[in-house]
């Protein structure tokens, strides 16, 4: 069974974007395809099992709420 799902992050400016997207892609390269678009950062995620899938974006998205703390520190 193949299973995939798209994910999806809008951010307030191109600029974070492009952080995020930077700081993620070195751990996400050959795990899944991901695409910087302005302000936009659109992940294509696939895998033959629930629970790998799952995993991949648990983990994804752990990753990205750390990732836009430490940008919004850092703007204060």
């Amino acid at each position: 069974m193949k299973i995939s799902g798209d994910l999806t992050f809008i951010y307030k400016s191109a600029d974070d974007a492009k952080v995020v997207f930077d700081s993620l892609e070195v751990d996400n390269e050959n795990y899944l395809k991901s695409r910087l678009n302005n302000d936009t950062i659109e992940y294509e995620i696939n895998s033959e099992k629930l629970g790998s899938f799952l995993a991949t974006v648990d983990d994804l998205i752990a990753s990205e709420i750390v990732v836009e703390k430490i940008v919004e520190k850092t703007k204060q």
